[in-house]
């Protein structure tokens, strides 16, 4: 169900419970400022959840709350990632709100690769 970007944070949220180790997920990183890991249903070949340990709700929670040091240590866990993960291109991927798609109550970016992905939307 896709949700409000500005709601209170909750704690009981999927990501929030990877963070914490009560769910398993297939890691690929991880430092002081985000954990990544494989997305149990991917869309594309590649499929990678970048989320920050923070409790933000969305990129916009995330944007007016985070220290700078969480948004440059998040924004360069993404591109360790990226460039460690995937070959020729990739898409970046964050949906924020329910306009937007957003399903889990805690900020998350796609990486999506692996073949080529085609155009954002049907023109």
């Amino acid at each position: 169900m896709p949700i409000d970007a500005t709601q209170a944070y909750d704690d009981a949220n999927i990501f929030a419970r990877i963070l914490r180790g009560e769910i398993p997920a297939k890691r690929v990183y991880e430092d002081d400022f985000a954990l990544a890991f494989h997305d149990i249903a991917p869309q594309a070949p590649v499929h990678i959840l970048v989320i920050p340990r923070g409790a933000y709700v969305s990129w916009d929670d995330f944007s007016a709350r985070a220290s700078d040091a969480e948004i440059a240590g998040f924004t360069r866990a993404i591109g360790h990632v990226a460039r460690a993960h995937v070959g020729a291109g990739y898409r970046l991927l964050a949906n924020t709100g329910g306009h937007g798609g957003q399903e889990v109550p805690h900020l998350h970016v796609h990486i999506f690769a692996g073949n080529p992905l085609g155009p954002m939307l049907a023109r």
